[in-house]
């Protein structure tokens, strides 16, 4: 594993399962904002980092993917934390349905993957982790911790 910090960006290359406690750590150490959000292609790694986030960020139990509970709340010594899968989100009114401005306003820690199911719920700015598939056993991830979110690359599959 490598890594590289410049400007508001940390960089990590070929990261494997072994290491992502410590780039879960460096995230949340870096991290600005309360909203952040997981951007990479299905089975690339979003949720298998997210648990990592938790368990680091101090959660009373183990994450899964939230795919169709839409939304988990979890809570540890730095109070509460919000793990969202927006994927199976059609229309944004299905958000707005089950009151998910109403998490983004808590300002508890929040991260959400397919974050642009919900684009028009996100405050201004937000941090970003990128993951991009090497190989099976290689991810490089990069987070940047303060982005517009008109500046976002979101995924298209």
């Amino acid at each position: 594993m490598s890594s590289l910090t410049q400007n508001n960006s940390i960089r990590f290359e070929g990261i494997g399962l072994n290491d992502l406690p410590e780039v879960a750590k460096a995230i949340l150490d870096a991290s600005q904002h309360p909203v952040n959000l997981l951007q990479a292609p299905m089975g690339s790694g979003k949720t298998t980092l997210c648990n990592e986030l938790l368990k680091q960020w101090g959660s009373d139990r183990a994450g899964s993917s939230p795919t169709f509970a839409l939304i988990e709340e979890h809570s540890g010594p730095r109070g509460t934390l919000y793990h969202v899968d927006a994927y199976r989100i059609d229309h944004e009114e299905e958000a707005y349905d089950f009151g998910f401005e109403e998490y983004i306003e808590t300002g508890h820690p929040m991260w959400i993957e397919w974050a642009e199911k919900v684009e028009s719920f996100l405050p201004y700015r937000v941090g970003v982790v990128y993951i991009k598939w090497e190989s099976e056993n290689s991810r490089t991830i990069e987070f940047f911790s303060d982005v517009a979110v008109s500046e976002i690359q979101w995924n298209h599959e």
